[in-house]
């Protein structure tokens, strides 16, 4: 398996970002991602997927670096954020992926839409599930309510602007956050974590991915103005780290279908990149017959053996049925003998400035 990383639920100038199409790709070549999700409100883009490549290099760089940034590209992907516009507040929120036609017309009722994404070959995730107020700016929440749907693919574990409501108690705590970001994130909503785990156990394949929800919003207080979270800050931040079988081949309907797919079926991990790359993560089982990685099961016949491993070493909590079972601290690699049936995951935390952070969240291995 071949890990890249994807940065997905973002916004441009065709909904409420304030960016264009290129100016995410360029963003997201200049971090190092090698794929993004566009999904603008109610909107389904034409004509703008594909790959992106920065210009020309400038004439002062060394000779390897000058090649680097001739085959830099980054693939650019179209979906769509959902919601029923007529509604106030506007909750329900609905990430949809790989629909090829614009679904929005479905949004008065959740269930519908999330039938019409299946009936299209798509994928879809309820959006920052819980989205708390912010009554200093006059905003309200904007959760998902609907958890009598059935059908989605997954949900939006970790949202990483939603989490900048929960800390804007006050005005003077926005001027803080607008120049030191680095500060917001801590980890997915608690909430949203148990929801999560909830729906595992009820026997639900339910997938995680993390979003960014980048909007590269103009913030103005008086004489200040600021650009809060640059498309390029957002994109070291929260990301989806994605695992496709072979590298991508630069053929769009390719390279799409294998992203998709391996989003379809949980091979993917949320990482917090910007206390250290979680490029490298991995979390695999071994049994008598079979391994595999997060998003796959294994029969328990025999016992299973799970294992992870870290870029760097850090805190490992091991999850069964969404009970702590095992932590390793400040360990890079860890195993486990499983002998019982469940839903298997792991979450990794980190110091950061000053605090504990969650740093990976993988995907469930479901021992049958």
């Amino acid at each position: 398996m071949h890990e890249i990383v994807v940065n997905l639920h973002m916004h441009t100038v065709y909904s409420d970002g304030t960016g264009t199409h290129k100016d995410i790709a360029q963003a997201a070549i200049k971090t190092g991602l090698e794929a993004v999700i566009v999904t603008d409100h109610n909107i389904l883009v034409q004509g703008v997927e594909g790959y992106y490549r920065v210009g020309a290099p400038s004439t002062s760089a060394s000779t390897g670096s000058a090649q680097r940034l001739r085959t830099s590209r980054v693939l650019l992907l179209v979906g769509e954020e959902i919601h029923d516009q007529d509604l106030d507040p506007q909750k329900n929120h609905l990430l949809v992926f790989n629909t090829n036609r614009d679904l929005s017309g479905l949004a008065d009722d959740p269930q519908t839409l999330i039938n019409g994404v299946n009936e299209a070959g798509g994928l879809c995730f309820p959006a920052h599930p819980d989205d708390v107020a912010s009554p200093i700016f006059n905003e309200t929440s904007i959760s998902w309510e609907a958890w009598d749907v059935h059908g989605f693919t997954g949900l939006e574990l970790w949202n990483g602007l939603s989490e900048l409501k929960t800390v804007l108690h006050t005005k003077l705590h926005a001027l803080f956050y607008a120049f030191f970001p680095h500060f917001i994130a801590h980890h997915p909503m608690p909430e949203t974590l148990q929801r999560w785990d909830d729906l595992l156990a009820s026997g639900e394949r339910v997938v995680a991915i993390g979003g960014s929800d980048a909007h590269a919003l103009n913030m103005s207080m008086g004489p200040l103005h600021r650009v809060i979270f640059p498309y390029d800050f957002h994109f070291r931040t929260v990301n989806t780290h994605v695992f496709i079988p072979e590298s991508l081949s630069g053929d769009v309907p390719a390279d799409k279908k294998m992203i998709y797919e391996a989003l379809a079926a949980g091979r993917c991990f949320v990482g917090y990149d910007l206390p250290g790359s979680t490029r490298g993560f991995t979390f695999k089982a071994r049994g008598l017959e079979q391994s595999v990685i997060m998003g796959e099961a294994i029969s328990a016949k025999g016992g299973v053996t799970l294992q992870a491993h870290l870029p760097k070493p850090a805190e490992i909590r091991l999850i069964k049925d969404g009970k702590i079972i095992a932590i390793w601290k400040s360990s890079q690699a860890c195993a486990y003998s499983a002998t019982e049936p469940g839903v298997y995951r792991v979450e990794v935390w980190k110091n950061y400035l000053g605090a504990k952070r969650g740093w990976i969240f993988s995907n469930p291995i479901y021992v049958r």
